[in-house]
Formats: structure tokens, sequence, C-alpha cells
């Protein structure tokens, strides 16, 4: 299958408008399950202004919140895809742009020395691509993520030593995630990675945070440890918002990496209450959307 650009360009432009305006149906669920089980008076109420918000944002096509974030396209390449990479990726950079310029979009991407905007929603090495391939045949996936800087700026790193033992990891999740408290607009998905590099742990943090909730990691250590640390995390009282009460995260993603003997890297990175995200899905049959 031949991979049309101009449909990509225009893919690429309507994920980035779909996933800042529409919540993941597994989203708008994880709140109905935090809201029932709330049992802060003021956390219950900050839910319900939660839920309100996604309601009315879908009702009236607004965005779901201002922050149009850092534009992040994750593709993944199946079989029998004939594709120009380079192309691929431009059509990207111009489907962003113009979903930011003619929609139009609060472009939040500046550079990072002179602080300049090109209202683009792009800028040296933005939008992100990410580039992955699968054995499934003639289909190639665009996952787009708007990652929010509240959010963004919960991320973490610590280089841990063997010595540190599994406790040293739940530590320092539990510290981080305590450090964040309510600037990362929780309820959040705490995505951890462990293992790996430094750059791979991070990576990897950030594909748990964006996994739809309700799935499970694929490391049977790795799953025990979620659901160890969900617990752990909605016991601390940070509650919706950091005001208080039981609903601090969705859930505690983690996903892991075979690592060096002598290190064991452990990374966070939070996805806010917006966890927005958009899918299109290409086949010879054409495009289809979803999350």
């Amino acid at each position: 299958m031949k991979l049309d650009l101009d449909t990509v360009e225009e893919v690429a432009k309507q994920l980035y408008i779909r996933a800042l305006k529409v919540l993941p149906d597994d989203i708008k669920e994880g709140f109905k399950v935090l809201d029932a089980k709330e049992t802060d008076p003021t956390g219950k109420s900050i839910l319900g202004t939660m839920m309100q918000n996604i309601q009315v944002a879908e009702e009236t096509n607004n965005l779901l919140c201002q922050d149009t974030g850092i534009p992040i396209y994750n593709v993944t390449i199946g079989r029998g895809i004939e594709v120009d990479g380079n192309a691929m990726k431009d059509a990207i950079r111009r489907g962003c742009k113009r979903a930011t310029q003619e929609h139009p979009l609060r472009s939040s991407v500046v550079h990072p020395i002179t602080r300049e905007n090109e209202h683009t929603s792009g800028g040296r090495r933005v939008p992100v691509i990410g580039i992955d391939f699968s054995d499934r045949d003639e289909e190639l996936l665009i996952d787009m993520v708007p990652k929010g800087s509240g959010s963004e700026n919960g991320s973490f790193l610590k280089m841990c030593i063997p010595a540190d033992g599994i406790n040293g990891v739940k530590a320092f999740v539990i510290d981080m995630v305590l450090e964040a408290g309510g600037k990362v607009c929780p309820p959040t998905i705490v995505g951890v990675g462990i293992g790996g590099t430094s750059d791979l742990c991070m990576k990897i943090a950030k594909v748990a945070s964006t996994r739809p909730l309700g799935s499970v990691c694929d490391d049977p250590d790795g799953a025990a440890l979620e659901r160890e640390l969900s617990e752990a995390v909605n016991s601390l009282g940070i509650g919706a918002q950091g005001l208080g009460g039981d609903s601090t995260a969705f859930a505690v993603h983690v996903e892991t990496a075979a690592t060096h003997i002598t290190m064991n890297p452990v990374a966070i990175n939070i996805m806010c209450n917006s966890a927005r995200r958009a899918r299109a899905t290409f086949t010879p049959s054409g495009v289809e959307f979803g999350f």
C-alpha cells in the first residue's frame, strides 16, 4: 500500500484538533470510577466540575483545555507500506501547522533560548515525531498526543543503583508524586519507566503515561508493581487538583526495559486529568479515526 502524503497531512491536522476536543472513552469512564469511590466532599465536587467541563467542551465543540501542549505524533508502520519517511514527516509537520493556523489553536511552542513563538505549534525538532514498526499487513497508525506543560513538568529521572532495590523504585515514585502535588492537574496517569538507559527510560515512561486506562503492562513484574503503586498513590490524600481526597490518579502505569548490571534508571512522566490522545489507522480501505 502506497501512502498518500496529502492524506497524511490532512489527517495530522485533524488528529491534533480531535485530540484537543474529544476525550477518549476510557478516560471519561475513569472519572466515573473515581467519582464513585471518592469520600472527600471537596474532591467529589471538583471531580463533578471536571466531568461537566468535558461534557460542555464536547457539546460546544470547544477545547478541553487551553493548553494545546507540545504536539507528539507516533507513527507505527506495518508490512507492505510504501512511504518516503522524510516526506511523511514533512507532511505531518504541515498538518500540525495547518491545525494551529486554520482552526485556530493557541501555539504553545517557543524557541528554548529566545522564547520566540512561530505560531505553528512547531519549531526545532517539534512536533515530536516517533517512528516504529509492526508486523501487521498494510496498516499504518498515527497516534497523536498533545502533551501539556503542566503534566510534562511532572517529569523526573533518577539513576538508581541495584542496591536501592525495588523499594528504592517505589520510594522515588511516591516522593515525586508528592512533590508534583496539584501542579500536574490530578487526577493523573502516572507513567513509570524502569530500566534501559536514561533516554530509553524516559521514553517508556511517556509510553506508560499515554497508555489507555485498563491496559496492563505486558511484563508480569511490571503489572504487579502497577497495582501496588496505584493503590499507594491514591492513599496520599493529594486528590483532584491537589485539594484533597482519594482521587490522585486514575492509575499508575509501568513499562520496563532490560538494563545494565550496575544501574537501574527510573523515570516518571505524568499525564494530567485531560489525558488527550487520538489515533488514525490507514489501511487499503481508507482512514479510520479513533483513540
